[in-house]
């Protein structure tokens, strides 16, 4: 396998991470991965503006994993008091499958140990049973608790009623 990096992106890397997230979730692309939202959601994943808003948020960030200069993966990540909140995991389509996912939630956890959270959150749509076991299989827990998908189409456009689980691991 190739040498590859996982580092912090910037605001020149907002084009390739608006095309990948996008390719990755929604659309035809996204049915050649197992990670698709395609069958749940019609609309965009993320846009170039909301992925600017995150650059002017002192506490969130995008890793960005790289292999042979080609941009494969991507994680969102906020401190949020205690907890650091995961978001956005997403790995090309055509690179799903092979470890890259796990590497982005490795480093996601590391970073949170070495700003000393409490836990990595996140939110997972309810029906997305193989994503949830996924990350059960790493440690991620439901807390029990529900949110509703929020009623915007900047986060895409509901094709059946739609919620979140929020799930933790606690480090």
């Amino acid at each position: 396998m190739a040498a590859f990096t996982i580092s912090t992106t910037t605001v020149q890397d907002i084009p390739a991470l608006d095309r990948l997230v996008n390719s990755a979730y929604r659309g035809d692309s996204s049915r050649k991965g197992w990670t698709t939202e395609a069958d749940l959601l019609d609309g965009i994943r993320t846009s170039e503006e909301s992925l600017q808003a995150i650059f002017r948020n002192p506490n969130a960030q995008i890793l960005k994993y790289e292999q042979a200069d080609q941009l494969l993966g991507c994680v969102y990540l906020e401190q949020k008091g205690d907890d650091l909140y995961l978001g956005m995991l997403t790995v090309s389509p055509e690179a799903q499958a092979g470890g890259i996912g796990r590497q982005l939630l490795a480093a996601a956890e590391d970073l949170a140990i070495a700003k000393k959270c409490r836990a990595v959150t996140m939110t997972v749509i309810t029906q997305r049973h193989e994503l949830i076991a996924w990350y059960e299989r790493r440690g991620y827990r439901s807390t029990g608790e529900t949110q509703p998908f929020p009623d915007d189409p900047r986060f895409g456009i509901p094709k059946q009623p739609l919620a979140f689980i929020v799930m933790e691991k606690e480090l």
